[in-house]
Parts: structure tokens; sequence; C-alpha cells
């Protein structure tokens, strides 16, 4: 299979990225990518593109399966228009393109609590995204809602690392309905979209961070 994959710098998707390259039935992997990333590999080319402008660049956004780790954060992005873009419009931009160059498969990485009738901007944004992406005729959508993300960040911000050494006492703690609140490492959530996307699935699933911790 071929492979999309959009949001490859970021902390899920580099993760992605990496197991994809390494597994035997991805033979290409393809990053839409707003600034060149510096890897070397058979298997591995890269589209630099400027993503208001992804129609420029239809021929090349081609896969069997496309992944999208997009996302940013309220102190990169404050401004909540541009937000938005990265957010909502750019992966329905790249799934409707993929979609009518053939792809078959759609994976999402969202967030806990999103809902399009929340009050909070970024919980309403990624059900927004959801939402809309489900009108997308891909064969099948796979949305993933992980909680707390661990892993080696490229930049530390002190209130997610006190919650994070926070929830290594607390996890244990949060059993039954409570489980999907757990933190969870990058990798696990990498590794369950790898391994559902090699799955003849055809629906909608939706997957909360204890089903994605179960799967990876």
């Amino acid at each position: 299979m071929e492979a999309i994959i959009a949001g490859a710098t970021g902390l899920i998707g580099s993760s992605l990225l990496h197991q994809l390259l390494d597994h035997p039935d991805y033979t290409m992997i393809t990053a839409v990518v707003r600034n060149e990333i510096h890897l070397q590999h058979p298997k591995f080319r890269q589209v630099v593109v400027d993503f208001d402008r992804l129609e420029n660049h239809q021929e090349d956004i081609k896969g069997d399966v496309v992944f999208c780790a997009l996302g940013t954060t309220k102190s990169k992005t404050p401004d909540k228009a541009q937000y938005r873009k990265i957010d909502y419009q750019y992966p329905l931009d790249i799934a409707f393109i993929a979609q009518q160059n053939g792809a078959s498969q759609y994976h999402l990485v969202s967030a806990l609590g999103a809902n399009p009738d929340s009050s909070i901007f970024y919980s309403k944004l990624k059900g927004e995204v959801e939402r809309d992406l489900k009108t997308i005729p891909f064969k099948a959508i796979h949305i993933y809602r992980p909680s707390l993300l661990v892993g080696d960040r490229k930049e530390h911000r002190t209130g997610e690392g006190i919650m994070i050494g926070l929830m290594r006492f607390l996890n244990p703690l949060l059993i039954g309905g409570l489980k999907k609140y757990r933190s969870i490492k990058i990798e696990k959530v990498a590794s369950a979209m790898l391994k559902q996307s090699l799955k003849p699935l055809s629906g909608i699933f939706t997957y909360d961070s204890d089903q994605i911790e179960e799967l990876g």
C-alpha cells in the first residue's frame, strides 16, 4: 500500500512516519509538508506545499491510505482564524483531494472531548472536523481521540510537563469509564493508526483514548 501523511513533523505524525517506513506492507509514504523534512529513505517522498493552495498539488496527493495528524496550539497560533485553518480546513482539503484521487481510508487524529456543539473552541473545532469528514465517501474513516500525550517533545511547556508528571500517579486510579482519561504514549497512538489501516474495514470508527491504548 501507499500512504499519504499530513503532520509528519508533529508528535504523533513523526512517530507514525517512522513506523510506516519500517512496515513491509507500505511501499511508499508521501509526506505533505510546509517545510522540507531532512530525511532520506527509499520509501519516502515529500511534497512541499502551500496549504492554502493545495489544489495546486492535486497530482501529488495520491495514495491508498491518508493519515492526518495536523494540529497546532494556542501558543503557536493565537489567531483563531489561522488556528481553524490548520485544525479544520487543511485536514478536509487533503481528504477531498485524496479521496478524488482514489484513497479509500482516512485516519484522523482528533482529541478527547471533541464535540461540534461544545462551548470550548478547541473541542468544538475538533468536533466540526470529525462531523464534516464523515460526509466524504471514503470506504473507511478512523477517528482517534487521544487524551494527554506522553512522549519526547521538541518544545517543553511547563503546564503540560506538570500534568504529565501528575498523570503518572493518577493513571492507575482511573478505572472503568474513567480509563479514557489516562495519559497515553505517542507511539501507542501511531501504532494503533498503523494497525487499523491494515485491516479490511468499512465504515466510520471512533476510538477514545482507552481503546487506542488497547489497539496500539
